[in-house]
Formats: C-alpha cells, sequence, structure tokens
C-alpha cells in the first residue's frame, strides 16, 4: 500500500482549470494502491456525487469529500473593486456526514450572498459551521501563504492561532513542492515562491503545534496531460499557448503523482506524508443515498393527514368526472390509494394537483398528461391529468410499483408563455429557499474542442475550420447501436483526420491530440430547461446550491449543484415544469376565434368523433400538428386513414425506430389486406383496438394478467425485465408466464409462440398512457386546424415567430391551404400573427428577424395613442428611436414594413443622403432632433418663446436610381422567412412558363395521391424553382457522403436527397439562391416489404422523383431549338407581313422559326419553316409577340 494520499485535487468541475476525469484519477490511485483519494474543486461541490457514485466501482480507494473554498478575510459581504478584493484559498474536507452537511453549508452561502468575481466564505460562516470538518492552508494562493509571501508574520501566527482553536487537530498546514522542468519565468516563480514560504510555515507549525501535510494541488491525472492541460488554462483566460508571459502558468508538476514519487519530493520531511494517512484515517464514510423527502402539503384542518385528504379530493373528483362512483371503479381508487400512502406519496399527488389548479385559475393551460401519469385514475380524478384511464385502458402499475422505490414520474406540460407563473407559484407558496432548478455541464464536443486548442494555439482559421469539418455528424452504427461522435471514435472512419493526427505540421498534429484530451471537459454550466426542486426544508440542509441569473427576470436564482440524474439519488423532489408550444398555439387559437367570431371553444371538451378533423390527417395535411407533421408520418397518414383517436394513438406509439417497420402490417390489417387473427380468443379484447398488433406496454401487462395470472405488479416487472432484456430476469419470467398459462388451460406451445412475439417486440414497445395523452393534443391541433385553418396558423406562426426557419415553412402550408399572408406593415401589424375581417393573415413585426418585442411594444403603444403613423417622418417624430433604434428600423425596412408610405421605395432608404450617411441615417438624426425640441418645450418654464429654434428640417429623399431587386428580396426574406414582395424568380417567368410541365404543389399532389393507375407509366417531368437549403452528410454503415437540397418555386417547396454518383454528379448545383430547371422522372417503386415476405409479395407501391438533369434557368434558353407560332392567314396582311420580318430581322440568333398557318374557314393548318430567318428570344420579340397575341410555343 502506498504511503501517502491525494489530499488536495481538481477534478473537471473545477471548470476550465482542471483537467482531471474523475475515473481516470480513481483508475490511478487504485493501480498505485493508494488508500484514498479526496476531490477538492475550487468553489464548488458540482463533482461530488459523481466522484463517491464512481468510488463505489473502487473499493480500495476511500474517497473523501472535499473544496477548495474561496474565502474573503474582510468579510465576504464586502465587495470593493477587482483590484482591491481579497480573495484567498482554503482547503477543507468532511471528515463525517455532520461535516459534509457544513460543507454544503458554506459552499451554498459563498453563491447566494458572497459572490464577487468568485463565490467566497468568510471567518463569521467558518466559525458557524467548522463542525466536522478538517481544514488546510491550501497553496500559495491561501490566506497563510499570502501574509508569509507580504513578511506579515505576526498576522500570519495569529491567524494560525485563530484556525487552531477553531479546528482543534483538524487543522494542518499544507507544503506543496512544484519544481518545474520549465524555463518560464512564472512557471519558475511558483516553486521559488514555495521554496521561499516553507522554512516560514514549518516554523510556524512548530511554534503552534500543527502538523504539516504534503499535497500536489492535482489538476490534471498524468504528466502528459499537463500540455493538454495548458492548453485549457488558454481557453479559460482567453490567451494563446505561445505567449511566455502570461499571467497564469502551471508548472507541469500538478499530476497525480505516485506514492513513491511524493516520497521522493518530500524525503526530508517524512511527517508530511504521513499527514496524509492519518487525515484519511480521520474520514468516516457516508453515502449520500437516502429515500425520497418530500415537501409537507399544508392539510385542511378537518382531515387528519395528507391520506385522508387526498382520499377526499379524489372521491369529489371522481363524482364530477364518472357521475356514479361503480364498484369497479371504487375498488380501482382504492387500490392506487393504498399504493400511494404505502409508499408515503400523498403528499407528492397534493402538491402536483395543487401548482396545476392554481395554473389553470392564472388562466395558464396545462397540457392532458405526459408519461406514464394518465395510467392513474388518483391523478385523472385530482385534474392532475385529463385522459380517462379507464377508458383508454390504461394502467396504474405502468406509473407507480411499490418496488419501485422511486418518485411517481408526473411531468407536466405548461404553455411556454406561462410556466414561469406556475414557478413563482410554487416558490411563494413552499418558500423560495425550498426551491431550485437543476445545474447542467456543457462540455467540450469534438468540434469545440478542435477550434478551441486552435485558437490558442494560433492555428490559422482556415486550418482550424478544416480540422473541425473533418467530425462527422453521424459515425456508422456498431453493433447495431449508433456511435457517439467523438475525435477518438472519429479517427476509425476519417482518413484525413488520421493525417492530420500524424502530420508533419506541429500544430495541426497537436491541435487533433490535444483536443482529443480535452474533448469531454465541462466547459460551463446551465440550468436545466424544464426540472425543479421542491425541499421539504431550506435545500441548503440537503444538497448544495449555486446560483445563476435568470434570462427573464435577470435576478438570481437557485440552481442545485448536482445535475438531474443525480439528484433523485440523493432523496430530492425533481419535477419537470416543461413549456410546451403547442398549448400556446392552441390558446392563442382558442383567442383568435373568439376574436374573430364571438365563438368560445372548451378545448378538453372537443368530440374526438369529427369527420373533418380526421379527414385532414387522412389527407396527410398536417404540417403544424403536434407530432404529426413530419414527411415520414405525414406519408403514413395518408396510407393508413385514421377514423377514431385510437388510431392517432397508435400511430404516436409506431412512429419511432424500430417499431416503424411494424406500420406496414397495421395499415394492412385496419384496411382488410391482412387477415387479423388472435393466438387465444381472449386477446382480442385488449389487441382490437391495434387491428391484432401488439403496440403498447400495457397490452403486454394486461395480457399477462389475463393469461397467466400475474398480479398487477408482476406484469409490470415483466413488462421492465422484457424493455431491459436481461437474460436471466427474462428467463424466469418466461417460466412464470409458462407456468401461469399451463394452470388456466392454455396450450404450451401457444403459450411459446406468445412469448416469442412479444419478446421481439417487447423492446419496441411504447408507454400507452403517453401517446394517448399526446395524441389527444394531436387531435386537438387537427381539430383547430380543420374547423378554424387561419386562426391556427397565425396562431403558428406566432408560435414560431423567434425561428426564421420555421415561420417560412409554415408561410409555405399556409399558401398551399390559399391563406393569403399579408406582408408587416408598421399601421397594421401587431406583435403576432394576426387574422383580419377577411381572413387573410396579418404578418406580426415580432416574426421579424431583428425586431423585438421592447421595440415591438413601442410602436403600437405609440400608435394607439396618436393613431396611425403619417409617413416615415411622423414615425421618427413619434416613436421611441432608443427603443426603435437604427438595427430595427432596418429591419422593417427591409421586411416591407413601410411600404405603405409608397412615396419612399425601400432601396432609398440606404441610398446616400448628403453629408449625413445614407437616408435611413438622416431620418434618425431628424426624428432624434424633434424629439429633442419637444422635450426642451416641455421642460422650459414658459415653455415655447420668441427664442425657439425652428423645428428641424425634414430630408429630402434621395433621387431614385434603378434598384437591385434581387439583393432587397434577398433581405425581405432574410427578415421574414419568405418572399412577400415579389420572387426571385419573377425574372425567369417564361422559363417556368414554357420549359417547366408541372409546379411543386401539383407534383406533391400527385405523389401523396394513392389511387394507383395500373399499369403505372413512368413519364418525365420538368420543375423549376430556387434552392433554399442544403445538407451534406455521411452514411451511417458506409460512411459515403449524401446530401439534400431543398428547391422552392411559387407554390410548394420539396427536399431531394442524393446519394452516391447522383450526389457528386449534381453537388455543383446544390447552392443556396441556384436557379434551377429539374428534369426528373416520375416512377413507381416498392414502398415496403412486410416482415417474413419475399421480394416478389412486396405492399403497395409508391411514386418517386428521380433526377436525371439539371440546368441552370438561367442558361435554360441556350437550350431553345425552335418557336413555332400560330398565325391565322385572315390575319396576315401585308402590314403584318412587313412588321413580321422586321421583328425576326432584328434579332438575330441560332432558334429555328416555325408558323402554323390555320385557315379557320375551311378547317385547316399547315405548318412551315422560315428558311431566311433564325432568332433569339429576345424581349424585343417576345414583347411584339405578346403585343399582337400570337399564341407559340416553344422546343
Amino acid at each position: 500500500m502506498s504511503s501517502f494520499v491525494h489530499l488536495h485535487v481538481h477534478t473537471q468541475y473545477s471548470i476550465l482549470d482542471g483537467a482531471a476525469f474523475i475515473q481516470q484519477l480513481f483508475g490511478k490511485a487504485e493501480a498505485d494502491k493508494q488508500p484514498a483519494l479526496a476531490i477538492t474543486d475550487h468553489g464548488n461541490m458540482f463533482g461530488v456525487k459523481e466522484f463517491l457514485n464512481t468510488a463505489a466501482n473502487y473499493p480500495l480507494v476511500k474517497p473523501i469529500v472535499g473544496c477548495e473554498v474561496y474565502l474573503a478575510p474582510e468579510g465576504r459581504l464586502l465587495k470593493k473593486n477587482k483590484e482591491e478584493a481579497t480573495t484567498c484559498h482554503l482547503v477543507l474536507l468532511a471528515k463525517n456526514h455532520e461535516g459534509y452537511l457544513n460543507l454544503i453549508k458554506l459552499v451554498s452561502q459563498a453563491w447566494i450572498d458572497g459572490v464577487y468575481y468568485k463565490p467566497r466564505i468568510d471567518h463569521e460562516l467558518l466559525k458557524q459551521y467548522h463542525q466536522g470538518l478538517i481544514a488546510m492552508s491550501a497553496c500559495l494562493a491561501g490566506e497563510l501563504p499570502r501574509l508569509v509571501l507580504a513578511g506579515k508574520m505576526d498576522e500570519a501566527s495569529r491567524l494560525v492561532r485563530w484556525y487552531k482553536d477553531l479546528f482543534g487537530d483538524d487543522y494542518y498546514i499544507e507544503l506543496q513542492r512544484h519544481k518545474t522542468r520549465l524555463t518560464t519565468p512564472n512557471a519558475m516563480e511558483c516553486y521559488t515562491l514555495q521554496k521561499q514560504i516553507e522554512p516560514h510555515l514549518v516554523d510556524l507549525a512548530g511554534i503552534h503545534q500543527v502538523k504539516l501535510v504534503a499535497t500536489n494541488d492535482v489538476h490534471f491525472v498524468n504528466y502528459e496531460d499537463a500540455p493538454a492541460h495548458d492548453r485549457l488554462i488558454c481557453v479559460a483566460t482567453n490567451d494563446d499557448v505561445s505567449n511566455e508571459n502570461r499571467k497564469i502558468r502551471y508548472t507541469e508538476e500538478e499530476y497525480l503523482k505516485s506514492g513513491q514519487e511524493m516520497t521522493e519530493l518530500f524525503a526530508d520531511i517524512p511527517q508530511a506524508l504521513a499527514t496524509t494517512l492519518e487525515i484519511a484515517d480521520k474520514v468516516e464514510p457516508f453515502s449520500l443515498n437516502r429515500k425520497p423527502i418530500l415537501p409537507h402539503f399544508p392539510i385542511p384542518e378537518v382531515f387528519s393527514g395528507a391520506d385522508a385528504y387526498l382520499r377526499h379530493l379524489t372521491y369529489q373528483g371522481a363524482e364530477r368526472l364518472y357521475q356514479a362512483v361503480s364498484q369497479e371503479l371504487k375498488e380501482r381508487i382504492e387500490m392506487e390509494l393504498g399504493t400511494i400512502s404505502e409508499m408515503n406519496f400523498s403528499d407528492y399527488f397534493l402538491i402536483v394537483a395543487d401548482f396545476i389548479r392554481a395554473a389553470r385559475e392564472m388562466d395558464v393551460w396545462v397540457g392532458p398528461g405526459r408519461g406514464s401519469s394518465a395510467g392513474s385514475v388518483v391523478a385523472y380524478c385530482l385534474g392532475i391529468t385529463l385522459v380517462d384511464p379507464i377508458r383508454y385502458g390504461l394502467l396504474f402499475e405502468r406509473f407507480l410499483n411499490p418496488q419501485r422505490a422511486s418518485f411517481p414520474d408526473i411531468d407536466i406540460d405548461f404553455a411556454d408563455d406561462g410556466r414561469g407563473k406556475v414557478l413563482q407559484y410554487v416558490e411563494n407558496k413552499y418558500g423560495k429557499d425550498h426551491v431550485a432548478h437543476v445545474i447542467t455541464f456543457g462540455t467540450m464536443a469534438a468540434r469545440s474542442a478542435i477550434k478551441d486548442v486552435a485558437r490558442v494555439q494560433r492555428l490559422p482559421l482556415s486550418e482550424a475550420e478544416r480540422l473541425a469539418k473533418l467530425i462527422p455528424d453521424r459515425l456508422p452504427d456498431k453493433d447495431n447501436k449508433p456511435q457517439a461522435v467523438t475525435i477518438e471514435n472519429a479517427l476509425k472512419y476519417v482518413p484525413e483526420l488520421q493525417a492530420a493526427l500524424k502530420s508533419d505540421d506541429p500544430l495541426v498534429s497537436s491541435t487533433v491530440e490535444y483536443a482529443r484530451r480535452l474533448e469531454g471537459s465541462v466547459r460551463n454550466t446551465g440550468v436545466h430547461a424544464s426540472a425543479i426542486i421542491i425541499g421539504p426544508d431550506t435545500l441548503t440542509n440537503f444538497i448544495p446550491l449555486s446560483t445563476t441569473k435568470d434570462k427573464e427576470t435577470g435576478e438570481d436564482i437557485l440552481v442545485s449543484q448536482f445535475e438531474g440524474s443525480l439528484i433523485e439519488q440523493v432523496g430530492m423532489l425533481k419535477m419537470d415544469f416543461l413549456g410546451l408550444k403547442t398549448l400556446s398555439i392552441l390558446k392563442s387559437t382558442v383567442e383568435n376565434v373568439r376574436a374573430n367570431h364571438n365563438i368560445s371553444i372548451d378545448i378538453n371538451a372537443l368530440p374526438l368523433t369529427d369527420g373533418p378533423t380526421y379527414e385532414l390527417f387522412s389527407r396527410g395535411e398536417t404540417v403544424g400538428v403536434f407530432q404529426f407533421e413530419s414527411d415520414g408520418m405525414r406519408k403514413w397518414l395518408r396510407e393508413l386513414k385514421p377514423t377514431c383517436i385510437e388510431d392517432l394513438i397508435a400511430m404516436t406509439a409506431l412512429y419511432r425506430p424500430g417499431p416503424m417497420d411494424y406500420i406496414p402490417d397495421f395499415i394492412d390489417r385496419k384496411h382488410g389486406r391482412k387477415t387479423i387473427s388472435y393466438d387465444l380468443p381472449q386477446m382480442e379484447k385488449v389487441l382490437r383496438e391495434t387491428y391484432g398488433v401488439t403496440v403498447y406496454q400495457e397490452q403486454v401487462m394486461l395480457l399477462s394478467r389475463e393469461i397467466a395470472g400475474f398480479s398487477g405488479l408482476k406484469a409490470d416487472t415483466l413488462r421492465r425485465a422484457m424493455g431491459k432484456k436481461k437474460p436471466e430476469e427474462m428467463e424466469k419470467m418466461k417460466q412464470d408466464f409458462l407456468t401461469g398459462g399451463k394452470n388456466n388451460g392454455i396450450d404450451e406451445a401457444i403459450l411459446k409462440k406468445i412469448w416469442v412475439d412479444w419478446t421481439a417486440f417487447a423492446q419496441y414497445a411504447f408507454n400507452k398512457s403517453h401517446a394517448a395523452s399526446y395524441s389527444i393534443l394531436s387531435y386537438q391541433s387537427g381539430y383547430l386546424k380543420t374547423q378554424y385553418p387561419a386562426e391556427y396558423m397565425a396562431a403558428v406562426l406566432s408560435g414560431n415567430r423567434n425561428n426564421i426557419e420555421e415561420v417560412s415553412k409554415y408561410m409555405d402550408e399556409c399558401k398551399r391551404m390559399e391563406i393569403n399572408v399579408l406582408g408587416p406593415d408598421i399601421n397594421e401589424s401587431a406583435h403576432d400573427f394576426t387574422v383580419t375581417r377577411k381572413g387573410h393573415i396579418r404578418f406580426g413585426m415580432g416574426g421579424i428577424k431583428g425586431v423585438g418585442l421592447g421595440a415591438v411594444e413601442s410602436i403600437i403603444q405609440t400608435r394607439e395613442q396618436g393613431g396611425f403613423y403619417r409617413d416615415i417622418y411622423d414615425f421618427a417624430e413619434r416613436v421611441n428611436l432608443n427603443t426603435c433604434n437604427r438595427k430595427v428600423l432596418e429591419s422593417l425596412v427591409y421586411a416591407g414594413a413601410f411600404d405603405s408610405f409608397t412615396d419612399i421605395k425601400r432601396h432609398q432608404y440606404f441610398l446616400p443622403c448628403n453629408k449625413d450617411g445614407v437616408f435611413l441615417d438622416s431620418i434618425m438624426r431628424y426624428g432624434a432632433r424633434v424629439q429633442e425640441e419637444k422635450n426642451k418645450d416641455m421642460t422650459s418654464l414658459f415653455g415655447a418663446g420668441p427664442d425657439s429654434l425652428a423645428p428641424p428640417e425634414r430630408p429630402v429623399p434621395p433621387h431614385m436610381v434603378p434598384e437591385a431587386p434581387e439583393d432587397l428580396l434577398k433581405k425581405e426574406k432574410e427578415m421574414v422567412g419568405i418572399y412577400l414582395s415579389s420572387h426571385p424568380l419573377d425574372k425567369f417567368s417564361f422559363e417556368i412558363k414554357h420549359f417547366t410541365s408541372h409546379n411543386l404543389l401539383q407534383i406533391q399532389e400527385i405523389l401523396d395521391n394513392n389511387q394507383h393507375e395500373e399499369p403505372f407509366a413512368p413519364r418525365e417531368v420538368r420543375l423549376a424553382g430556387l434552392v433554399t437549403g442544403v445538407t451534406s452528410a455521411l452514411a451511417r454503415t458506409s460512411g459515403r457522403p449524401w446530401g439534400t437540397f431543398t428547391l422552392e418555386d411559387y407554390s410548394a417547396s420539396r427536399k431531394f436527397t442524393l446519394f452516391g454518383k447522383e450526389y457528386e454528379k449534381f453537388l455543383p448545383y446544390m447552392r443556396e439562391g441556384e436557379a434551377l430547371l429539374i428534369k426528373c422522372t416520375l416512377q413507381e417503386r416498392d414502398q415496403y416489404k412486410r416482415k417474413g415476405q419475399e421480394a416478389q409479395e412486396a405492399g403497395p407501391k409508391e411514386k418517386e422523383l428521380r433526377i436525371q438533369e439539371i440546368l441552370l434557368l438561367s442558361n435554360a434558353r441556350e437550350s431553345l431549338q425552335s418557336i413555332t407560332m400560330d398565325l391565322g392567314v385572315e390575319e396576315i396582311s401585308g402590314t403584318f407581313r412587313q412588321e413580321l420580318v422586321q421583328v425576326l430581322f432584328r434579332n438575330p440568333g441560332k432558334i429555328t422559326v416555325h408558323f402554323v398557318l390555320k385557315d379557320k374557314v375551311n378547317k385547316m393548318a399547315v405548318k412551315v419553316f422560315s428558311r431566311s430567318h433564325r432568332v433569339d428570344l429576345t424581349p424585343d420579340l417576345l414583347n411584339w409577340i405578346n403585343k399582337k397575341g400570337i399564341a407559340f410555343t416553344v422546343e
């Protein structure tokens, strides 16, 4: 066994300072036979639970929990300027569980009221919370070493006495020796200073009878990791590795040295080594794991406790929802209440029901349910969920099982614009110090690690980008499982990355190598989007807390120092308060309907049998409908043609990797193409709604009870065993199933077949409770889209206004639905998208990129107070130009919001205007001067007098010059997500009219049409459009490149996917903004093969587009060979012939001219061609043809 223990150790949770991964630390400590290991991260306990969990895998290494705290000698509440502020280090180790609780208090309080650049404690807090702690004097930044370095020996002596009096024999003076091999001054200085203070520290220890302890201030695991750690420090300080004079420089000796290395280092002071073992022996092992601890819900005095009150509320809800409480329902309720009481979760249910009730009272919309909680009748009766578990056959045991000693999983969806109100309610009810958010840790991913290292090494940006792009988005699967995209894994598949690692250029090779070592390091902290902790007492009695600023309010909020996966292990109640955009969209739609039609809709009372709604789903017109808007889902909906809510629930469950393979079989059974059969008659009532296909976990559970007599709890155990595929547990359950089934008189062969079927699908079976809850939300979305399309799409656009790509997608959907979307208008638009009296949607100013809420509110408020803006001058004179700054006005101009001021065109705002820059700048300055004069007059004692300045002169708009429409349109789309005023394809109107056979909407309708021609003849189609999106990736299995591009025309947009040689051939055309002419083959292909069928038994075919050729639309005319004009013989006068010859002569080219001479009297037509003229299709020629009304075709 080693004669040394590391007691001063920084893991990667000393963020951007420590580069030691916890598992690697334990692995090395165990290999060196070190009996213990401490964790002492800077100012936090982020890694403590992970540290203890990892320690369980290394039983020979005792874990010691500690922290190197920041200490303010003058008091943590004193916050001077940065130069005068003194912050020292102090190492604290928890001797026992009491010490751990006190360490929590110290570290948490440092964050709560001691943050000044760092979270700091002080002597006052130490006196209050020192019991059970061991204190060590720390490194050169420690309070004692700093006094010694300053030559303040008397103060240093008094300080040692103070710590000795407080901690007794649990106070130690640290010695560190970092004899560096580096020659840079700042690295060498560390060891110089350590040697300088060491004799004084030894003297002080002797004078006050304080023991010395040797430490190494560990920041990385191995000596070889020092260069990577050095780069991590440069990332933190934004410095260059090459800068030898940078302020922070480690010595490269701060690694987890072996016991032998430390023995050699401190050979002259062996007692300092022995002290490490003494300290380790003092530490008593303790666990942080505990049973759940719940807040106490206030119970009315008339009830004996939480159980009684929960029972009362449950039956009260049951009478309201079910009218009569049947014996069967009563038994179900009693079973659930008994389990809840047995597990001491009555308070939990009351807490959840209470804040959901409060949310509804505050008009915050709450979802119908989420996850397995919808399986509880008690939750339904309390209003926690809105899905009747009896009606849908949902199981309580799937939700709560006494054999699973964990909290019930009740996650709640709130409208995302009201979630904050609910959190505020919870804080007010239980106390702000009882409630906290949950921390998250952002780590260095592969690409960001490469970019970080490259930056501090001053690798050229272009080379850094090249290296980062070598990391693929996905890697080929391994053993049918996705591989993590790490540098280590990418090196196996990307030869260019391997070459970079072995490059002769040391900057390139070292960038990859050190990025590989640093990848996964914690880079920053964040706050979980939904997780909230509620405790029975001040949370710092249980877990360490930190603080951060709320992004919306700017106020400090409490945040746990343990991440979400570890919170429940320490017994804390973690709940997910999720913000669901769909609920906000539904609420907004209902408000739109009320405003426009004076109709009030109860969204939770909608009939689930509306025929037109299911027709919408059957047509796959579900863009903007919750869960059902992906291309793949819409394709299957058109095949399925759902007719009831159960069909939607099943599709929600099936449309996932794995079970998706069963969708064709499910569809065939629904439409009678495949016979529905059951292995046993009693299986029909459970599987009837899914046409004999086992889709849900609850079906397996119900059937195991029906067939083998399993109890509800045993059925849930079976469900979990199948999901986790544990062989031993599965074999035991199989024997129990066979035995139970045979006892019920069922043939063993049938039982074995059922078992095989179950095990094949059980890993994919879905939670029906969740599927039912979310499918009801989907139905509600579909219903509103069907019945109130404009109001619904306006709400969808408003809900996605901050995502320009989503706005663009939903604008396309409005176009398909023939809903006119009017552009933004400074006098008509609100913040959100609104519906006009004529049923059009008016673009909301909140959807314009670069225009924030404050600016929109200012514009609307000013408009409401003073009426519509008369012109741009009136706007500038009245609106708050601090809120509506130049950037905002620029966005409004490009979006067309000022187009109603017809005397000034968009591009004029950006033309030079006198010496004031462009016209927009002149307008800004003019408005500012007008407002300044108004303010002067308002503040003058007597108002405007004879000496008042004349009002500023309005700037004159610049003279018109030819505009560049492409640039303005590009800006318009950048601001609003779609072309509103005109379209870049407008200049190709001739090509689109004469060279294309279909538009994209027509193609989509053909592809969506399920009526199959027999036989279907392949045909050529020609499309034109603009490339609006390009992606590229590597194939998961082969690693070969592939890509997609989206083509947009006036009617719709469509994504094309290219692989292999097609991708390589057409890659040059896949450029954003390129106008293309695409020749395709419209053909049929096998849609799918049913499981177990041969290729010739493939199911129904589907139509597909296969690209054959791509041309630039701008070059399309070059391929023209002839023009044919239709002429009536009676119209061919001498004057006409003369004009025709002249126009042909003026436009010479290579195109052959044909005429079809039509004699209406004799009903004859003759085609001839001109031997003397070949032409070019110039605007002059086309204008003449159109002026004469001549019909023509081109080839």
